[in-house]
């Protein structure tokens, strides 16, 4: 019996429980599997007979950290599972590369709204991109969130999130100022169609072209707002559970790297206005 055969009941047996127990999406079950049917194939035996010598083993053929880690998570969850449902031994604790923390990159509310301040809105694409520049800093969606958004998904303030990451909808109330816009653009626009935003031709804007938008006014891309998004948020005081519960991160560990600015930000205070901070 190949590995694929002798390793394919178990691994069925960890999708359901990743989908059921975990409550994770199609994609991210489909990830897992992935990763673990690339390793029982260089592994060659069945998975629970794997000791951690073989999964190092493994390990050191991808030479990208991020990549390495996300290998290393999905047989650590297998193994966990393992264990959990008394389907092995083994419990790996084989601890993840270490990966620089680079800070987000984010752009004031100043900054933002002086870029937004450049667009004619006399005109329907410019009333729509000052719209959707808004949109994407009030609400800190996804780009590919924002763009799936239909008119349904706008309820009484409220955007109703439904195309999200691992399949889980969520709820973001949206700042007065870009409701307005997006009256307007919605207003004055001959939109038939359910999505709300649309290129000259009245189809569905590409990634591409919501890129341009905000490269041209603001000169980065969709996501650094959703970045600026988070951080406004964080410099304002707000709970980190909170700001995890508006971003749709499934992990509060995906959220924590915004700490970082409030570090940051802290830190700098104190050098610009303590008297003991010059210098130091």
């Amino acid at each position: 019996m190949g590995a694929a055969e002798a390793n394919g009941p178990l691994l069925e047996r960890f999708g359901d429980y990743l989908s059921i127990h975990k409550g994770l999406g199609e994609r991210s079950v489909a990830s897992y599997l992935g990763d673990l049917r690339q390793f029982a194939e260089a592994f060659g035996r069945p998975l629970p007979e794997a000791d951690s010598e073989a999964v190092l083993a493994f390990l050191s053929r991808f030479g990208n950290k991020r990549t390495l880690n996300r290998k290393l998570a999905s047989i650590n969850a297998f193994f966990d599972f393992c264990h959990r449902q008394s389907l092995g031994e083994k419990r790996f604790s084989i601890p993840a590369a270490r990966i620089p923390k680079h800070l987000p990159r984010y752009l004031s509310h100043e900054e933002i709204m002086q870029g937004v301040s450049r667009i004619d809105r006399s005109s329907p694409l410019g009333r729509r991109d000052y719209a959707l520049i808004l949109f994407l800093y009030a609400s800190g969606a996804r780009i590919s969130e924002a763009l799936a958004a239909e008119r349904r998904d706008l309820v009484d303030g409220w955007l109703k999130i439904r195309y999200a990451k691992g399949e889980k909808e969520r709820m973001v109330p949206l700042a007065p100022v870009a409701l307005e816009a997006l009256e307007e653009y919605l207003t004055h626009a001959d939109i038939t169609s359910e999505k709300i935003w649309l290129n000259y031709r009245g189809e569905p804007l590409s990634r591409v072209s919501a890129y341009k938008i905000t490269k041209k006014y603001l000169g980065v891309s969709p996501h650094v707002l959703r970045h600026s998004f988070a951080s406004a948020l964080i410099l304002g005081g707000a709970d980190l559970r909170v700001v995890q519960e508006l971003l749709g991160h499934a992990s509060l560990l995906t959220t924590q790297i915004y700490t970082h600015i409030e570090r940051e930000h802290l830190e700098n205070t104190v050098r610009r206005y303590h008297p003991m901070g010059e210098g130091r």
